[in-house]
């Protein structure tokens, strides 16, 4: 069994799924999860937060507008009509759910509803387009199995056992079809696994079922050596260990979600990442294995905000650093990196949400000083100890570059670095 992701680009447009329909129906066994097509998102944002402010006038109109945007697609993707009738049948049904929250007022959980119908609709005309093509398929619905707990962390348990009796009730399908993001919480609520959450949806499931792979398709051929947006000539990296590849998506490859590789390392489940514009090309493949190459890759986060702490010497050393993380738990704000010496300590976030009230809390401890508009660099490969020219290299290229903090030495996959944004390029 293995587990297809394909993100909303993938199947932005009638042909670009027709496409996708070729790539899975061989007679392989696997669970295709799909995003939202592409700009349906962010379509249902905007439709979300004029419901908040009640313009209902807007409403109706964005609401017509994608609503006849999928009609309109299912006409070009269906010629059999009483599948295309089915199909704009369903598309209605969908949309009666956005249409009845005009009436009363809206919530944050309405929300979450409003946003699932992007995923469901798509889902639904891949459906529809495979039973066109005689392929036997079956829409499994993502409410049905996946669940997020009290804590809002995926409840593994729960989704394999659920997603084990779904399978077992077709027997002989070889080919699922169920939505990216989207979950119920434990209050059985609808609710999502935010942004990039189709990545980790395909992750939860394939770590479910110990799938043999987990397989990420995007429009770009795998993660690159460095950013192609800021860097020419940039190629993909054929192989990466889970900690590199967590390391990279966690500091700026947006190819991957963050939180996608911790469930396929508990398991052991390699994940790939291909291209669906070209299929035949290797992409990447991440695993537990790790190889002899120093440095593999290179990525940069931004809207990053440096803060230097400088204790006022109202605590001692250890207690000061211990009020600082203190602190900082307890706004729920986690450092993306952190460096200290002695009574000094320097943190780099992307977190904003309270930062104005830890700064207030910890004001009466420190001198503080802040600085906006920061990136953090991340060089990733296989940082051993006795890899011992790879740190002087990175300083040499760097050596016109101011530095803001360097952290190095917390694991063996990264030298990490803050720099201005606009130094950032240069850098990378």
């Amino acid at each position: 069994m293995k587990v297809c992701k394909f993100g909303g680009t993938s199947v932005g447009t009638v042909e670009r799924m027709k496409h996708v329909a070729t790539l899975i129906k061989d007679a392989t066994p696997k669970i295709v999860v799909l995003s939202a097509t592409a700009g349906t998102t962010n379509h249902l944002e905007e439709i979300a937060a004029n419901l908040f402010n009640r313009e209902i006038e807007q409403v109706h109109d964005r609401i017509t507008r994608l609503e006849f945007q999928f009609i309109e697609f299912a006409n070009g993707l269906l010629t059999d009509e009483k599948l295309k009738r089915e199909a704009i049948d369903y598309i209605l049904d969908r949309f009666q759910q956005l249409w009845k929250f005009t009436k009363n007022s809206f919530t944050s959980v309405e929300e979450k509803e409003v946003l699932a119908q992007g995923e469901l609709i798509s889902t639904a005309l891949m459906h529809f387009y495979l039973r066109e093509l005689k392929v036997p398929n079956v829409l499994l619905c993502a409410f049905d199995f996946m669940r997020i707990g009290p804590d809002n962390e995926p409840d593994l348990e729960y989704i394999e056992q659920k997603l084990r009796e779904q399978l077992a009730c077709h027997p002989g399908i070889n080919l699922f079809i169920t939505q990216g993001f989207i979950c119920k919480n434990a209050y059985n609520e609808t609710d999502n696994l935010k942004r990039g959450g189709s990545d980790y949806t395909a992750s939860l499931i394939g770590t479910a079922l110990q799938a043999d792979e987990i397989q990420i398709w995007t429009d770009i051929d795998g993660m690159h050596n460095n950013d192609p947006r800021e860097v020419s000539g940039t190629r993909p990296v054929k192989r990466l260990s889970f900690n590199e590849a967590e390391q990279l998506a966690f500091y700026g490859a947006k190819i991957l979600h963050p939180f996608c590789i911790a469930p396929a390392r508990l398991r052991n489940i390699p994940v790939r990442l291909l291209n669906s514009m070209e299929p035949s090309a290797e992409g990447t493949l991440i695993s537990n294995l790790q190889d002899d190459n120093i440095i593999k890759a290179i990525a940069a986060k931004d809207h990053i905000i440096y803060i230097k702490f400088e204790s006022n010497h109202n605590l001692c050393p250890y207690l000061f650093i211990s009020k600082i993380f203190d602190i900082f738990a307890k706004y729920k704000t986690m450092p993306c990196l952190l460096t200290s010496s002695n009574d000094n300590i320097s943190v780099a976030t992307d977190d904003r949400n309270f930062l104005s009230l830890i700064l207030r809390e910890l004001n009466k401890y420190a001198r503080i000083w802040v600085e906006d508009k920061m990136s953090i660099i991340s060089v990733v490969g296989n940082m051993k100890s006795s890899c011992i020219e790879t740190e002087a290299r990175i300083m040499d290229a760097l050596r016109n570059i101011p530095l803001k903090m360097i952290s190095y030495g917390s694991d063996e996959n990264d030298v990490s670095l803050v720099v201005k944004v606009t130094d950032k390029a240069e850098a990378l």
